[in-house]
């Protein structure tokens, strides 16, 4: 029995729980005074998630190390000065679809879409570089102060080369690659969704520090398994072992909030589920079950179950003499107490599943010792998702690397990588982890196996699910065939395989790519549309006054300023958008109204227009009035029309 409690709270326990809500990357082990393990708190990677420089102090405790890691550890804590531009001649249904190709380095991208996408990510899959020595790694420098950063963030537009390579002769070979992973991971946490799962692909030469790292930055409770996947069939190569296999390292945001995961249930399956009753469909199981040996006897077995015609059953002796003397006690009535193979607690939440059948070959006996003629079964509901075998397995045969091959050879891209994950593998979790509408996240999309498989899976069972698919202008080898056909970059590749998938599956499903949702919003990060106006009289000469009075970037669209206020305002990037004229000017109305914006020169009547349409949220140039007096009256004039209106300019 539970002893009470004759103290106040432990004030220090909750407050460490609180804390590992926030970080759980701060939780370690460590031992009290009296040399019990206990749960603590790191507090100089605490003070490290609460400071924006590298943080020295090395302490002796559990956990993963390497050179370099409290400078990878603010990588996803640093700003930047960046946004996304959108290019809609790369864009296929640009206004309409859901969907994102953003090119671009992912650490960057990550980070712009924080408040956007903020706990809404159900299934983050990614296959990262395999570190095998001749993969390229991102090239990340951190270890400099906030401003220095900011000052350096405005780099070049393509990224190609923030890539370099990582030689297995490198001092910091296996260093280089987990301060590469580490933020990324970080960041991708914040998006995924309470129940949200992220899975990542990953040989043996990583497989140690890649678990390690969820396990940090999840918390080792959410850490779910490392499903073992066959990669080849037949290999020859190895030094003592072929390689044939990879692993899916699987994490949750919150390990308790995901349900369980269920293979797809198939036909015949299906079938046993014959009988239905309120709840749906069932099938049953016999509750009495023949390892139950009786030679072993059945002390644990107590207490009989009534059967509808008043009689008792129970599986067969030899059983303690006091069941059969007092026949009259045939109750559970306390936890200490079993019924069968269910515990007291298992049997009040389940007797009212318990179904009877007469037979005359039943295993059981009544409470005078003679065979029962009652057989005794529970039901089990399909919609339960608990049937037995059902539950993947941690071992995946079945989704071979031959299927990414065999899947672009169908698109006529087989020549162009040498490497591809089969969209099967990336269905497959998608039957485990995400609903028909999730959205699904990849920021090392490669060859676009995901958008891919997403688009594949919509069409196959009528879902709605989005994606998010982000790839560095990686430059392709020069000896790739790819080069031959015109293409220079790895993310040109990706976003032709998301042409062809577009088409092949609007083709074979026999609707258009509108009516499954199979285009995509293409998106480029760059630095901010906004000029550097953080200059001190001192440094800014008379000359130079005229070419500060506006804002926004020479070269810069309507349009690149909208989705950077839309990223700044923490709206998803990919809201329907229209384009309208109103008053002679160019208007961006997103999502029905939630927000409306204009770039141009603003007029009254324009300011009038708007209003009057009471959007949400409105946004101008500030540029575009022709004084402060102008902006002052626009503001009052929503006030008029729209008070609920949230006038902002840029």
């Amino acid at each position: 029995m539970e002893k009470l409690r004759m103290t106040s709270p432990d004030l220090t326990v909750s407050n460490v729980a609180k804390i590992a809500e926030l970080f759980p990357c701060v939780i370690t082990e460590s031992v009290n005074a009296d040399g019990i393990p206990v749960k603590a708190i790191d507090f100089d990677v605490l003070r490290q998630e609460l400071s924006d420089h590298v943080v020295e102090g090395p302490r002796e405790r559990y956990r993963l190390d390497w050179p370099g890691k409290r400078a990878a550890a603010i990588a996803a804590n640093t700003p930047i000065a960046k946004t996304l531009r959108p290019v809609r001649g790369e864009s296929i249904d640009f206004d309409a679809t859901r969907n994102l190709l953003i090119e671009g380095d992912n650490l960057d991208a990550l980070k712009l879409l924080q408040e956007s996408y903020l706990g809404k990510v159900k299934l983050i899959y990614i296959d990262p570089p395999y570190n095998t020595g001749s993969d390229l790694i991102y090239d990340d420098d951190f270890a400099r102060s906030r401003a220095e950063f900011l000052v350096g963030s405005g780099q070049n537009d393509r990224s190609g080369s923030r890539l370099v390579a990582n030689p297995e002769t490198n001092g910091r070979f296996h260093s280089d690659w987990l301060s590469m992973l580490y933020p990324r991971i970080k960041l991708a946490r914040n998006l995924l969704s309470e129940d949200g799962v992220l899975v990542l692909s990953i040989d043996d030469g990583e497989h140690a520090g890649a678990v390690e790292i969820c396990k940090e930055i999840f918390g080792a409770s959410n850490y779910l398994a490392s499903v073992a996947r066959v990669t080849k069939k037949t290999s020859n190569k190895g030094t003592h072992f072929a390689p044939s296999k990879d692993y899916l390292v699987t994490v949750a945001r919150n390990a308790d909030a995901v349900g369980p995961l269920m293979d797809e249930v198939d036909e015949a399956y299906r079938r046993k589920f014959s009988a239905t009753d309120e709840r749906g469909a069932f099938a049953t199981v016999g509750l009495y079950q023949a390892s139950l040996d009786p030679l072993r006897g059945c002390s644990n077995q107590r207490y009989w179950i009534e059967c509808p015609d008043g009689s008792f059953a129970l599986p067969p002796g030899p059983h303690r003499p006091e069941i059969i003397e007092d026949a009259a006690n045939l109750s559970p009535t306390s936890r200490e107490d079993k019924v069968w193979r269910w515990s007291f607690d298992s049997y009040l939440q389940k007797k009212e599943l318990l179904v009877f059948k007469e037979t005359a070959t039943s295993p059981l006996q009544d409470e005078a010792g003679n065979q029962s003629k009652w057989n005794v079964y529970t039901k089990y509901y399909l919609d339960d998702r608990l049937a037995d075998g059902k539950r993947p397995r941690d071992f995946l045969d079945g989704v071979t690397n031959d299927q990414g091959a065999k899947a672009l050879n169908e698109l006529g891209m087989g020549k162009f990588f040498d490497y591809s994950k089969p969209p099967e593998l990336v269905r497959r979790l998608l039957a485990w982890i995400a609903d028909p509408d999730a959205l699904v996240l990849d920021f090392f999309a490669g060859s676009g196996t995901t958008g891919h498989a997403v688009m594949q899976q919509n069409a196959a069972d009528g879902g709605r699910r989005s994606f998010i698919c982000v790839q560095l202008p990686e430059e392709i080898d020069k000896k790739s065939e790819a080069i031959g056909a015109g293409y220079t970059t790895i993310s040109e590749l990706c976003r032709e395989r998301l042409v062809r998938s577009s088409e092949q599956v609007a083709e074979r499903a026999g609707l258009t790519a509108a009516e499954l949702d199979l285009g995509f919003r293409f998106l480029r990060t760059d630095s901010t549309n906004l000029t550097d106006v953080l200059r001190t009289p001192d440094e800014t000469g008379q000359d130079e006054l005229a070419g500060l009075e506006d804002s926004v970037k020479p070269g810069r669209t309507g349009e690149d300023l909208l989705f950077q206020v839309l990223i700044a305002w923490g709206l998803e990037v990919s809201v329907p958008i229209a384009v309208e004229q109103v008053e002679g000017r160019e208007v961006f109305v997103v999502d029905d109204g939630a927000l409306v914006a204009c770039f141009d020169d603003v007029t009254p009547e324009l300011v009038r227009a708007l209003a009057k349409q009471e959007p949400l949220r409105a946004v101008f140039r500030d540029s575009g009035f022709a004084s402060d007096d102008a902006r002052i009256n626009a503001e009052q004039t929503f006030k008029e029309l729209s008070p609920a209106t949230d006038v902002k300019a840029i």
